[in-house]
């Protein structure tokens, strides 16, 4: 048995005892990673640690510890309270404005945990507060960020259209992006309405008030509630219905802010206002200046530290710690996998079969499934390359191939093992974070399998008849 299989098999063991145990899955992962890179690919300890997530750590601490920062002080509200001012109260509009804001950042540059990092804890402080499913407005944030990716000066499109010229390959960077954007815009319609959107429609919220009921709660105004509690059958002082209309669980209504007086409008004030300026900064720097976020967040973090001690209160604790073990035990095994060779020898397995649009559809199945465990920038870059013997061939039409393998690597990013979804599931509140997490690990698995059978389906068969 090779090595490479081992490394397979021991990952699908991972997860089986992960599943069926109390064993945290990011701690199993690094110790499949010890015993595997010591027993069978004799890697050392630093090459162990090599592959560890460092930047991503930084990423998901810092935007945690910040946001945390901004609830505390109520930043997050007074955006939550001009997000509905902008569009008349309307609730049903609100994840669509965070998929629009998200898509835009990726399309002008933005990497994608940048654009996720920034939006994510504004979008799911608005759904804690008005009883929208944490899960619809996690994964409307998570795909606008990949329908902006491919634009020609998005980090996705840069890359894949790079890959495409090394390799004299004919592509369409146009093509590309409208197929993603459309992607993800089809993609998002079906699950505002499987995750309660319907309920949404109509409803107007009057004020935003952070934690109205004095005990640190959120307190939702509109003309009618909706059924199964204050906060509706799917949010989150109701039951939380799936896309069947079962209720699952109930869970309680978070605490994300300092009691704000009912009567008492939201307004900037000091620390708000330095708040404010320093997610400003965030964007600045992640869109201008290719500025590391993780870090810039942490820089941020410590000045309001000195400027305004009573908002840092807490902050710490509210790291999602749990889901940071998890992605970077995860990630550092993947990487593992890559180093051994495991990914490689997928692929050319892949290559080997005599069928194209076979052996097409299956190299858009690895990209997905190993995507949402991994990096897409690292899958896009990887991959592209393995279809080369398909393309050169001229059985499989170049363009549909590379837009189907583009938009499968992508749309798993809300999985919980990814960036995007990582920081969806970091930036849950606590008694929501269990719920959100198995919600989109399930989303995850299984748009990675329908995902690229609708793509091949549409771009590569046509392409190639």
């Amino acid at each position: 048995m090779s090595d490479q299989v081992i490394s397979i098999i021991a990952l699908v063991l991972v997860f089986a005892i992960a599943t069926f145990s109390a064993v945290h899955l990011g701690a199993l992962a690094l110790v499949a990673a010890f015993i595997v890179g010591s027993t069978v690919a004799d890697e050392s300890t630093d090459d162990l640690f090599s592959g560890f997530p460092g930047d991503l750590f930084v990423v998901l601490v810092g935007v945690t510890l910040l946001f945390a920062i901004a609830k505390n002080n109520g930043t997050v509200d007074w955006l939550v309270d001009a997000a509905v001012k902008a569009v008349r109260g309307r609730i049903a509009l609100i994840p669509w404005v965070m998929f629009l804001v998200t898509a835009v950042l990726t399309a002008v540059g933005a990497v994608t945990p940048a654009a996720v990092g920034i939006v994510a804890p504004i979008g799911l402080g608005f759904a804690a507060a008005y009883g929208i499913n944490p899960v619809l407005m996690g994964l409307l944030i998570a795909n606008g960020a990949s329908a902006g990716g491919f634009s020609p000066i998005g980090v996705f499109g840069s890359i894949t259209n790079n890959v495409v010229e090394r390799n004299d390959l004919p592509g369409n960077p146009t093509l590309l992006f409208t197929a993603s954007f459309l992607f993800n815009v089809a993609l998002c319609v079906i699950v505002f309405f499987a995750f309660g959107g319907r309920r949404l429609l109509g409803q107007r919220a009057q004020t935003y008030k952070g934690g109205g009921d004095g005990n640190g709660g959120s307190e939702r105004h509109d003309d009618a509630a909706p059924p199964g509690g204050p906060d509706g059958p799917d949010g989150p002082g109701g039951q939380l219905v799936e896309a069947g209309g079962t209720p699952r669980r109930t869970l309680a209504v978070a605490t994300t802010t300092a009691p704000t007086p009912p009567d008492e409008p939201l307004r900037l004030d000091g620390p708000r206002t330095l708040t404010l300026i320093g997610l400003l900064s965030l964007v600045a720097g992640a869109l201008f200046f290719d500025l590391d976020v993780g870090l810039m967040a942490l820089t941020i973090t410590v000045v309001l530290s000195l400027v305004s001690p009573k908002s840092v209160k807490g902050a710490v604790d509210r790291c999602a710690w749990s889901t940071v073990l998890l992605v970077c035990g995860i990630v550092t095994y993947v990487s593992q996998m890559e180093r051994m060779g495991t990914i490689d020898y997928l692929g050319k397995q892949v290559a080997s079969i005599q069928a194209p649009l076979v052996g097409a559809l299956l190299i858009c199945l690895i990209g997905a499934l190993v995507s949402a465990f991994a990096s897409t920038t690292g899958m896009l870059g990887a991959l592209i390359p393995l279809a080369v013997p398909f393309l050169l061939a001229g059985e499989v039409g170049a363009v549909g191939l590379i837009t189907a393998l583009a938009i499968s690597a992508s749309v798993v990013d809300a999985s919980p093992f990814s960036t995007s979804g990582a920081l969806i599931t970091a930036n849950t509140p606590a008694d929501q974070r269990d719920f959100v997490f198995r919600r989109l690990m399930a989303w995850g698995l299984g748009i990675s399998v329908v995902g690229p059978l609708v793509t091949w389906g549409l771009f590569v068969v046509p392409s190639s008849l």
